[in-house]
């Protein structure tokens, strides 16, 4: 494998495409079919002007990328964020691609930005730029077409815009343009734990592999928003020892184990986890590298590089976020013994469920929380086993296993419907 700068390292673009390269390698895949894949079908830019509070224009710079729609619809967040780029954009998309390949559902990968700074405006402004973002986009998503989803910075009320937005076009209510939707106008129960729920459910797989029990598994988790408290408060249910929390400005420790209902009331009092009595304040750098049996990175990609990945004492990686780990750091992780369950399987609870609310949504007819979680087990322990199959069988580690399988299934769907010319 090349080596890679630390800018290259850290770029989410070619950090993906080194580990496609390294998979396909190992598949002996088809050099035009290595050609397709490695690609994105569709880029779209639009520049989206929005008239803010003050009377002035603003104009936004918004993406969309469609990777594969071999299997299926396009499917993947959009973000809100000053540092959105196209790469990343781009990186996001085919890692989606290989995440619902993954989990075997019939999705294809894509994934939406748009460069903005959401803490710095209105509920008014942000309503105005989603809706002019998705009227830019209105050809190129539908539910036969791409299906996004809320990611940072997007939430509910986002995609009930964006369905809003796109009914209002079509002349119709059209539910299922969008996923990650509030229950009462076509959400599913149970999404909004998903991706935990997912990450909760492969800790489980592994501990069992490894023969290690949740009452003496201590956990640290890196970053508390909605994958990294849900993650958390479903661990600590089962009996896992939460030992450290962090977050962006901060974190919480104590080796006793953290009361996951406890800090979760508290941060719904005070917004913040800073000053909760049942944990001491501890550098939130610090915590990724301390010693705990399962380290959960759930905030965003880059957290774990060459610079610190020698030092992480974690027994099981358990990627809550997309690409919280590096190319480079992966191969010290792996020198190390860590066992690592990679991002396109330990996070892809949340798009399984968005699945299941697409279907739900074209069915007219919605489940039980329960059926939910039913099936969401059922469809991550499947794959998860079918990752470590893989691993044992190509005598690879995890990531690249999955990696492998997911280029396989898309690779082989490619193949059959052929090039259309």
């Amino acid at each position: 494998m090349q080596t890679l700068t630390l800018e290259q390292e850290t770029n989410p673009w070619e950090a993906q495409a080194a580990r496609f390269d390294e998979a396909a390698t190992r598949l002996k895949l088809d050099a035009g079919i290595w050609k397709v894949l490695r690609y994105p079908s569709r880029e779209i830019i639009v520049h989206i002007p929005v008239s803010m509070d003050d009377g002035s224009i603003e104009v936004f710079t918004g993406y969309r990328v469609q990777h594969s729609v071999a299997r299926g619809p396009a499917k993947g967040g959009i973000r809100y964020a000053p540092d959105v780029s196209l790469d990343e954009v781009r990186a996001l998309a085919s890692w989606m691609t290989w995440k619902c390949a993954v989990v075997n559902i019939p999705f294809g990968g894509a994934k939406g930005g748009v460069i903005c700074d959401p803490k710095k405006m209105s509920q008014g402004e942000l309503e105005r730029m989603t809706r002019r973002y998705t009227a830019s986009l209105i050809e190129f998503i539908g539910p036969e077409k791409d299906v996004p989803a809320p990611d940072m910075n997007t939430n509910e009320q986002t995609m009930a815009w964006i369905m809003d937005t796109y009914s209002m076009h079509m002349g119709q209510t059209v539910t299922s343009v969008v996923t990650g939707k509030p229950v009462n106008i076509g959400g599913s129960r149970g999404r909004r734990e998903a991706t935990g729920r997912g990450v909760s459910i492969v800790c489980d797989q592994a501990l069992k592999y490894l023969n290690m029990t949740p009452e003496s598994t201590t956990v640290i988790v890196q970053g508390f928003g909605n994958v990294g408290s849900n993650s958390a408060k479903l661990l600590w249910d089962k009996g896992y020892k939460v030992i450290g929390i962090g977050e962006y400005d901060g974190a919480l420790f104590n080796p006793n184990g953290i009361d996951i209902s406890e800090l979760l009331e508290y941060r719904a009092r005070h917004g913040v986890i800073h000053g909760f009595p049942g944990a001491d304040a501890a550098d939130k750098d610090d915590l990724l590298t301390r010693k705990c049996d399962v380290l959960i990175p759930a905030a965003t990609e880059n957290v774990i590089t060459s610079k610190n990945a020698d030092r992480i004492k974690a027994r099981i990686l358990c990627e809550g976020a997309n690409g919280p780990t590096t190319t480079v750091a992966d191969e010290i992780l792996a020198d190390k013994g860590v066992f690592v369950i990679p991002d396109i399987l330990a996070n892809a609870g949340g798009v399984t469920t968005s699945y299941f609310e697409w279907v739900q949504d074209r069915m007219g007819y919605f489940w039980t929380e329960d059926e939910v979680n039913q099936r969401l087990e059922r469809i991550m322990i499947d794959s998860f086993d079918d990752v470590l199959q893989y691993a044992v069988k190509h005598e690879v580690n995890n990531r690249i296993a999955a990696y492998m399988l997911a280029i396989d299934r898309v690779a082989y769907t490619t193949k059959q419907r052929g090039i259309y010319a």
